[in-house]
């Protein structure tokens, strides 16, 4: 079993490091997401520069993005690793988004994925997650806001949803390191200079 855990871990980190932004803008010939607007390949720098694709082109990168969070969690699940393993899995997936290693460790800075890990560990817990990153964005109209509220409170509701503490310490992990990718948004948050458009 610890072999098998060992090739997901490996699994879920390569998955992570395809990037749904630049496979999306590629194919659909809208440039290298790295090189364009805020330089971030992610779906709200993809949404900023795609134009009159942009909404599809950001839609497909944002569920690509989410879905290399919950396939490696998933089947971590369908195997019956324990809580602590399959919470190391999406971890796994997570630092694979930030640090691709087919992208020269510069990745994107990882809400989506960290979503999709969270709907796959716990399905209520992950939606209470994504409900809040919508409901805050829709009406502070601040795509990096959303995305630090939420993820502040993931560790909050899988404490109280579950309880598993593997789960609530290392979502708190994750939690530290999208903060720590997001900490150019938050100084322009200090500086009350953050809008959605200019939000990666």
């Amino acid at each position: 079993m610890e072999v098998i855990f060992g090739l997901l871990l490996v699994a879920a980190y390569l998955l992570g490091s395809v990037s749904s932004a630049i496979i999306v803008c590629r194919i659909m010939g809208l440039g290298d997401p790295r090189e364009a607007g805020s330089g971030n390949p992610g779906a709200t720098n993809v949404l900023r520069i795609g134009g009159e694709k942009g909404k599809r082109a950001a839609g497909i990168t944002l569920a690509g993005d989410m879905l290399k969070g919950v396939v490696p969690v998933l089947l971590a699940h369908a195997l019956g690793f324990e809580p602590l393993w399959v919470i190391l899995v999406g971890v796994a997936a997570f630092l694979g988004h930030l640090y691709p290693v087919f992208f020269q460790f510069k990745g994107g800075k990882g809400v989506a994925t960290f979503i999709g890990v969270m709907l796959a560990v716990h399905f209520w817990a992950g939606l209470l997650v994504a409900a809040t990153w919508l409901f805050i964005a829709k009406g502070l109209k601040i795509s990096s806001l959303s995305a630090l509220i939420a993820s502040l409170l993931a560790p909050v509701y899988l404490y109280f949803l579950t309880g598993e503490l593997s789960w609530v310490w290392l979502t708190l992990a994750m939690t530290l390191l999208l903060f720590w990718r997001h900490r150019s948004n938050i100084g322009r948050l200090v500086r009350g200079e953050e809008t959605f458009k200019r939000s990666p």
